[in-house]
């Protein structure tokens, strides 16, 4: 059983930046893909970000592009979501995932574990 541990929510003012990390517990984490997702209250899920196994590849929704970035450090099990230039719609939990396979588009149907979330607040 993957476990998966998110960190680096917090409170940002509107145009500033959090860093999340999101550590798995298996060894094979290099082999699989890993998503971010979020959920504001109210709302369905929603596609944040996605990275191949080897990091070469990444995919990211609209409403993030050019504002968010995603890494992975296989060496430490650890994946990343650099969140840039807030905005009042990012709030929400973000919860990370792995992948069943080696690349993930962004259905959650493609993620088979997931993590606890972390909470994000932006402060206009």
């Amino acid at each position: 059983q993957v476990q998966l541990v998110e960190s680096g929510g917090g409170l940002a003012q509107a145009g500033g930046s959090l860093r999340l990390s999101c550590t798995a517990s298996e060894r094979t984490f290099s082999q699989y893909a890993m998503g971010w997702f979020r959920q504001a209250p109210g709302k369905e899920y929603e596609f944040v970000a996605a990275i191949a196994w080897s990091g070469g590849d990444s995919n990211y929704a609209d409403s993030v592009k050019g504002r968010f970035t995603i890494s992975r450090d296989n060496a430490k099990n650890t994946v990343y979501l650099q969140m840039d230039s807030l905005k009042p719609d990012d709030p929400a939990v973000y919860y990370c995932a792995q992948g069943a396979r080696g690349w993930a588009k962004g259905d959650e149907n493609e993620f088979d574990y997931w993590g606890r979330g972390t909470q994000v607040t932006v402060s206009s």
